[in-house]
């Protein structure tokens, strides 16, 4: 675990250039530019209990401490902790509470995060409730004197729904629970959920922040000391922690962040603009579009609106099979966030695992289309979907 240093503030230096050196030093042994990657399990001591901050990877990592360091600057906290996947960061969350503790979590979200709280958690002592969070005035009754911990995607997969951040972590902290925000959709170049009063934010870090389709990977980032602690010591007691060498990977990747999240954007904005004028084309979700409905909250807590968008074709699921079987550009796969553009049919891939009734009450039909907006040629990914829906 490595705290924010003062030489690379938020006060001091923009976002692009701590993504560069928040974090990170020339190596001291040999000047090295870029952090070494340090693949060893473990360090030597020179007596017992005497080492140089390090005796163990799965307790830390030089590595890794540098990626969690550089990302928890990122998002306005101190405290990183890198963990092997999205879902083992969610999971390393859950045990921060005790069997009888009860969460209540937007009803609308990931469907790995669905199944970790219903076929894993909820076996264990816990308990879940679920609402529409869209209007915070929801979530305050939904508080019980268990509750413990309030969990939130804004936006959310896949609908694209979005969350007052601030109220609701106000209604949490009035109960004495803890906000924790899955900002994966956005990646802290377009929110700093920490800034707007959340406890807890976790990444899959397979998604924006890596950015390359190429490692799984999860973090989770505090500004609480006392939760920091005690994620410290679940990271290390359940040993859920990230690779040496994937941290490495992520390292590298926040580099780019800035302009790949700016990328992502620009090519996310025409490719919804095409979409809501098309005539095959029923609904579209993206938080960049006047349409949307909560575009107002997107502007005010949100710096960008993201390379995530949904949309419902005419026909449905035949007119969606078809339509994904004819796009050339975009690759027909599961996850998102990666350089190449990614489509995705909810109901049947990503949120499968989400039982249909629930599906169809929250509107993941069977003609919702997901969509990853990469950063190919602009003019590429309007003419392949062009020429997808021609054929719905």
């Amino acid at each position: 675990m490595k705290t924010l240093t003062r030489a690379w503030s938020p006060e001091e230096f923009g976002f692009e250039t701590r993504a560069i050196h928040a974090g990170q030093a020339p190596d001291p042994a040999t000047g090295a530019l870029m952090t070494p990657l340090y693949l060893t399990s473990t360090f030597v001591q020179s007596a017992p209990g005497e080492h140089l901050g390090f005796d163990y990877t799965r307790s830390g990592n030089p590595t890794r401490g540098a990626f969690e360091a550089c990302i928890a600057n990122l998002e306005g906290a101190r405290f990183g902790f890198a963990t092997a996947s999205g879902c083992a960061g969610a999971a390393t969350i859950l045990h921060l509470l005790q069997a009888g503790d009860h969460v209540v979590a937007c009803d609308d979200m990931y469907g790995g995060t669905s199944r970790l709280f219903e076929q894993v958690f909820a076996h264990q002592g816990l308990t879940f409730s679920y609402g529409d969070l869209t209007d915070v005035a929801a979530l305050r009754p939904a508080m019980r004197p268990q509750t413990r911990l309030v969990w939130i995607e804004t936006p959310t997969n896949p609908l694209l729904r979005l969350i007052d951040i601030r109220a609701a972590a106000d209604v949490a902290h009035e109960a004495g629970a803890l906000l924790a925000v899955d900002n994966t959709y956005s990646s802290p170049y377009f929110q700093r959920p920490v800034e707007l009063g959340a406890d807890i934010v976790l990444h899959s870090t397979t998604k924006y922040v890596n950015g390359h389709s190429d490692l799984v990977g999860g973090v989770i980032v505090t500004n609480d000391e006392t939760v920091a602690q005690r994620l410290k010591f679940l990271a290390n007691a359940i040993g859920g922690i990230q690779s040496a060498f994937d941290a490495y990977l992520c390292l590298r990747s926040l580099k780019t962040l800035a302009v790949r999240m700016q990328a992502h954007e620009r090519n996310a904005l025409a490719v919804a603009h095409f979409l809501e004028a098309h005539p095959k084309v029923e609904k579209v979700l993206y938080p960049g579009l006047v349409s949307h409905p909560q575009h107002a909250l997107a502007r005010r807590q949100m710096q960008g609106f993201g390379g995530m968008l949904a949309f419902h074709v005419e026909g449905g699921l035949a007119a969606a099979r078809t339509l994904l079987d004819r796009v050339r550009v975009f690759a027909l796969a599961e996850s998102l966030g990666g350089v190449e553009s990614l489509i995705e049919h909810p109901a049947i891939m990503t949120h499968a695992s989400v039982p249909r009734e629930k599906r169809e009450a929250l509107g993941i039909a069977d003609n919702l289309i997901r969509v990853s907006v990469g950063i190919e040629s602009e003019a590429d990914l309007v003419r392949d979907l062009d020429q997808a829906l021609a054929g719905a």
